[in-house]
């Protein structure tokens, strides 16, 4: 007698899967973030890389779906034991065999991909770890439901599955816990976002001296000076305390800009490097700071930014009147 499914089966059964396939995806990332952090490639990571978004989104996924897939499939396989026959739903075995074929696929291409880098010359600590990883949680997949298949009975039940199932919940814990460290709590997560708005701000006023530079060809007095009304344009204020940043002349060519950091920051904001100024340096060796008041000296180049000529006559596609020019004064 064929069993029918309910909507109740059918909709469990699928919530197990699609928590199942969340809860690997986001394993698998947290790890490997972790060893992107602790084994850095020089080719890959030639500018520097955040690793606390991508540690936030995978920890924020476990947090929520690992437990409700860990309750679910508990509350399935208890529900199979109460009723066996609901062992023989379409529904339940169509998933089964879909996720037993979709983890066949990744440990297939994971040793491909291996054989493939393992000729071209990169066989790395880091790639081989990530290879390692994408192997552990495509093969447990495999084999907890290729016994689920096979065996009647649920895996608290059985003693050797049961500690299976116990490592693997232990092994995402302490992998979500440790995520916790390496990110840092909420609060220090707010100052560090308060410290990248400050090195935002002092890079977009230090491009308006260098602008006001090559248009005048010489450094503002303060920062006032750089206000127009007509573009829009204002000084940006401390994000925090609303004080002004501090700017100092040093020289014909040469300026600095301070402010007051709350986090020591040495590792780059982004992947992009900033334009260079004068070096060609990075990011994170343009705006490394400490904790406390960081000045950041900047000196013109006048080769790699030269002065505007001003007395060029430029055409004004708005009105059809040379720029710096006015029309000529009608006839009376």
């Amino acid at each position: 007698m064929e069993i029918k499914t309910s909507p109740k089966d059918f909709f469990l059964h699928l919530l197990a899967i699609v928590t199942l396939y969340i809860s690997a995806v986001s394993f698998g990332a947290l790890i490997f973030q972790f060893i992107n952090k602790f084994f850095p490639d020089p080719l890959v990571d030639f500018y520097g890389a955040s690793f606390a978004g991508p540690i936030r989104w995978a920890i924020a996924s476990l947090v929520i779906v690992f437990p409700a897939y860990v309750w679910i499939s508990w509350f399935l396989a208890k529900d199979t034991e109460l009723h066996p026959e609901k062992r023989e739903l379409k529904i339940r075995k169509w998933l089964f065999y879909f996720t037993l074929f979709a983890a066949a696929i990744v440990i297939i291409g994971d040793l491909v991909a291996l054989i493939y880098n393992f000729l071209g010359g990169d066989l790395s600590v880091r790639f081989v770890l990530k290879i390692l990883t994408i192997l552990f949680i495509a093969a447990s997949v495999f084999g907890y439901y290729l016994w689920n298949l096979r065996v009647e009975q649920m895996a608290s039940r059985a003693p050797r599955m049961k500690w299976f199932v116990f490592g693997v919940i232990a092994a995402v814990s302490v992998a979500t816990i440790y995520g916790f460290f390496v990110v840092g709590s909420p609060f220090a997560e707010r100052l560090h976002r308060f410290d990248e708005r400050r090195v935002q701000d002092l890079q977009n006023i230090q491009w308006q001296v260098v602008n006001y530079w090559q248009r005048k060809e010489r450094l503002p007095e303060n920062l006032d000076n750089l206000r127009d009304e007509i573009s829009g344009y204002a000084v940006p204020r401390d994000p925090e305390s609303g004080s002004a940043y501090g700017y100092r002349i040093l020289g014909d060519l040469k300026f600095e800009l301070c402010a007051a950091f709350k986090t020591k920051r040495e590792e780059t904001l982004s992947g992009a490097p900033v334009p260079a100024f004068p070096e060609g340096r990075a990011l994170s060796e343009n705006w490394r700071h400490g904790v406390g008041r960081a000045c950041f000296e900047r000196s013109i180049d006048p080769e790699l930014y030269p002065p505007f000529d001003n007395k060029k006559v430029k055409a004004s596609p708005e009105m059809g009147i040379p720029r710096g020019e006015m029309p000529a004064k009608p006839p009376q």
